[in-house]
């Protein structure tokens, strides 16, 4: 596959370290050349807002640090989720705390989720639902240089439940963020059908791999599984994405898979062959 001109950047999610300290993050983001780090859990807590490098005390001097050693922060990965009605206005005032978070930072993104349609038969009050909560969200965003991003997870990977809702919600402050691995599930190596319809609001792309056995998927090492990782690659370049590449290596929630220390340095060394650095 021959690239030109590919500006992507390349950074990993703290899901793929979860025993890592914030220090050691950061430095081996700097020494294995990684562009950003994206946020989704430090030193065991989980809500961004009461990690320990950003609370009110440490805030600006994370943000020297991180300036003088050229590192970005992507993004911040909330649990924000919005099919609940019981929930939601707990949601909601989470989401507006990571985004006023995010906007102190000076970073771009607050991941959210729409995850589920419990009931087929209430989709269509599902759909409303989220887009409530994610059209509140957008509007709070507005002249803080932040968006929202909502993931491919759950029931809204597919183009038939994301769309309803970008239309509704019809705000400049909410993408996508494109996990690779759930569009995977649902379109296999078919993408075309996902991509023409979505990559004017894509943001954001997770990276990971996974083998299709009989009746489940397994998670496995970049370039090892079945996801079309170059050709996927080679799609965002040809519609103009400049945005990371980020490693999403689920360590936190499956402790069986391979260390980081090993994932996350093959993870580069495998994405800069398609991106020429």
């Amino acid at each position: 596959m021959e690239l030109k001109s590919i500006n992507m950047k390349i950074s990993f999610t703290t899901l793929s370290c979860p025993d890592w300290s914030w220090d050691k993050i950061v430095s081996e983001a700097v020494r294995l050349g990684y562009d950003g780090i994206e946020i989704r859990g430090i030193d065991g807590e989980m809500y961004i807002p009461k990690a320990t490098p950003f609370i009110h005390e440490n805030i600006y001097a994370t943000i020297r640090s991180l300036k003088e050693k050229g590192i970005k922060i992507t993004n911040l990965g909330s649990g924000v989720e919005f099919h609940d009605m019981n929930k939601f206005d707990m949601y909601l005032s989470e989401g507006k705390e990571y985004i006023d978070l995010a906007s102190k930072l000076g970073v771009p993104y607050v991941r959210v989720f729409g995850n589920k349609i419990l009931n087929p038969a209430k989709r269509e009050e599902t759909i409303e639902l989220i887009s409530s909560g994610l059209k509140q969200l957008s509007d709070y965003c507005m002249n803080k240089n932040v968006m929202c991003l909502l993931e491919t997870h759950g029931d809204f990977a597919n183009v038939e439940n994301l769309m309803p809702v970008l239309d509704k919600v019809n705000s400049p402050y909410l993408g996508v963020l494109w996990d690779v691995e759930h569009t995977f599930k649902v379109y296999g190596e078919d993408i075309m059908e996902f991509v023409d319809s979505m990559v004017k609001y894509i943001r954001h792309v997770h990276i990971k791999d996974t083998k299709k056995g009989v009746d489940c998927f397994k998670l496995c090492k970049i370039g090892e599984g079945d996801i079309p990782i170059p050709r996927i690659i080679d799609v965002l370049n040809n519609n103009g994405y400049d945005g990371y590449l980020s490693l999403e290596w689920e360590k936190k929630y499956n402790p069986h898979l391979e260390e980081p220390e090993m994932i996350i340095p093959a993870y580069i060394d495998y994405i800069k062959k398609y991106l020429g650095k």
